[in-house]
């Protein structure tokens, strides 16, 4: 009995969220021009922290005793920016003439409280959920020239999702618990940077892979703006996918949404 109860306030905390850490990013893109800086070496090194107002769709579950509830989620950003905690995430590159380096950071924590049915077993439910991915890939330049680059890229990202369910009041008052999993995928595709005219650029990836995950998958695009040496803008589009489950955990979803920054060179 106290596992169903469990599973149908896990049901519903999943619903209150739109669970996912990574669904709810706030994230980066790469723009060819944030903060770079040039080596006497002739390494140069960007990074660029950027804003990504991704929706969440998709299937999460979670493995409670012999229960293992799988939740159809969908999302917008307005429903998961108002349970986000914290959120940080930032791209990185290197770049030696067509070798490149770059790594994609995103950590997001999500939690929040709603009612429980009735209200005798318990009163509330709280729900807190932190999710971790990471890229580090390598690339290498196939075209190159003053407009801008096309690159083959290959890399791993590692997941890590974690999600707690505590229970206050009623006859679980006290109670907790959580699920979680972490794994690592294998990814490769291709990125690149053109420029326009020498102040407006294009600039997009396109990754697919697997390994821990049946799938996992990530494209963006977008159009910037160089306003000058120091500043520059960007706006565009991004989707990402990934599709794992192992032992009951499931974790099926697809973020999308628009992305809008400003990147600044020193």
């Amino acid at each position: 009995m106290t596992h169903r109860i469990a599973a149908t306030i896990f049901c519903v905390g999943l619903c209150m969220l739109g669970q996912d850490a990574a669904a709810a990013d706030i994230t980066p893109v790469m723009a060819p021009e944030a903060q770079q800086i040039e080596t006497e070496s002739g390494w140069t090194f960007t990074f660029a922290p950027y804003f990504w107002a991704a929706g969440m769709s998709g299937d999460v579950g979670m493995n409670i005793g012999r229960f293992q509830p799988t939740v159809d989620v969908d999302s917008s950003f307005g429903d998961i920016w108002d349970h986000l905690d914290f959120a940080a995430m930032a791209i990185g590159e290197a770049r030696y003439d067509r070798y490149s380096i770059f790594a994609d950071l995103m950590y997001v924590k999500l939690s929040g409280s709603a009612g429980t049915p009735r209200g005798i077993v318990a009163d509330e439910a709280t729900v807190d959920s932190e999710t971790f991915a990471g890229l580090l890939g390598v690339g290498y330049s196939v075209l190159q020239d003053n407009t801008g680059h096309l690159d083959i890229v290959g890399g791993v990202r590692v997941w890590s999702v974690d999600t707690t369910i505590s229970l206050s009041g009623g006859l679980l008052d006290g109670r907790s618990t959580s699920d979680g999993d972490t794994w690592v995928d294998a990814v490769g595709g291709v990125k690149g940077t053109y420029f326009i005219t020498p102040n407006i650029f294009l600039t997009g990836w396109g990754l697919v892979g697997g390994g821990g995950a049946d799938i996992d998958w990530d494209v963006a695009a977008t159009v910037g703006y160089k306003f000058n040496e120091t500043f520059s803008s960007v706006i565009g589009y991004r989707a990402l996918g990934v599709d794992y489950s192992n032992d009951g955990f499931v974790f099926d979803i697809v973020e999308q949404g628009p992305i809008i920054g400003l990147a600044v060179k020193f």
